[in-house]
């Protein structure tokens, strides 16, 4: 399923590859200042309203491609069920895998177009219970660009452990080069978004009847067309001397102690928009609060 494309924003500091938000201050000539009354959450329905995906049947699951499938990788899910594992919910099991740099893990998706929001509900833990034990077992959201085996381009926010329990990690990866960061969350359900708007994307998180927070914003060269999806994975470790060779670590299973189970209440799509002459690369042009409205669901 695609969706139209809406207005794309014309953005004057946006930067090649992977980077960070400005401060610099709007001029005549410049970004103007989008101010909180005048922005406007992200608009649910039409298109790609229909990709969202409410979890409440076991029929939903036909709506997700498997990445394994679509371009022939490891099926590297032990689980993955709708309304059965968890009712109501969408469920993943990972096997030992990792998206980092080069490395392919788990992911499902659906090929959207044009400026999105994706936002979810989730909820990780180990196979005991708990935060899981494993380094970088994590599971969230991410934009891919299809077919990007070679020189992968995605940008993902995911929750769970990373190099420490209880982290939200937001990650650009850019031709094959990732660039993470680390934040601190508790336990338990999280709200994540991922969005894109013109060429530059956003993650934001929220903890459980906490406030959103705004992870990152990259600028980006990504194409129109992506797969919007969940993925999971689990126990970096136990790639041992494979870290430093992503073409042996996809060639194979590896085995380990994967630690990772991940619950999804729902997968919503919505439309964002902004005015052209707000920057949202630089906070005087669109402040954290501001951002958080434009790309975030009404009452969410």
């Amino acid at each position: 399923m695609r969706a139209k494309v809406v207005g794309m924003l014309v953005v004057g500091s946006v930067l090649s590859g992977c980077g960070t938000a400005t401060s610099a201050q709007p001029t005549p000539t410049g970004p103007g200042i989008l101010t909180l009354q005048n922005a406007t959450p992200p608009a649910p329905g039409g298109e790609v309203g229909e990709a969202s995906t409410e979890f409440d049947n076991a029929g939903d699951l036909s709506m997700w491609t498997k990445l394994s499938s679509t371009e022939k990788d490891i099926d590297r899910l032990t689980k993955f069920d709708v309304n059965k594992t968890v009712k109501g919910s969408m469920y993943l099991e990972p096997k030992v895998s990792a998206w980092f740099d080069g490395f392919r893990g788990p992911y499902v998706y659906q090929e959207l177009a044009g400026d999105i929001v994706m936002y979810a509900r989730v909820k990780v833990t180990g196979k005991s219970g708990g935060q899981p034990k494993r380094k970088f077992s994590l599971g969230g959201l991410m934009a891919r660009q299809p077919n990007s085996y070679v020189k992968p381009n995605w940008v993902s926010v995911t929750t769970g452990t990373a190099e420490k329990s209880g982290q939200v990690e937001v990650k650009y990866t850019q031709d094959g080069s990732s660039k993470p960061k680390e934040l601190t969350v508790k336990s338990g359900w999280v709200d994540l978004a991922l969005a894109r708007v013109g060429r530059v994307f956003v993650a934001l998180y929220k903890e459980d009847n906490g406030k959103w927070k705004v992870g990152q914003r990259w600028p980006s060269t990504l194409p129109d067309v992506l797969q919007w999806g969940v993925t999971a994975y689990t126990d970096w470790d136990s790639y041992s001397l494979l870290q430093k060779d992503a073409t042996k670590g996809n060639a194979k299973q590896v085995t380990g102690v994967p630690d990772l189970k991940l619950t999804v209440d729902f997968v919503r799509f919505l439309r964002p928009e902004l005015p052209e002459y707000a920057d949202p690369l630089n906070t005087a042009s669109v402040p954290d609060a501001v951002l958080i409205k434009a790309m975030t669901p009404a009452g969410a």
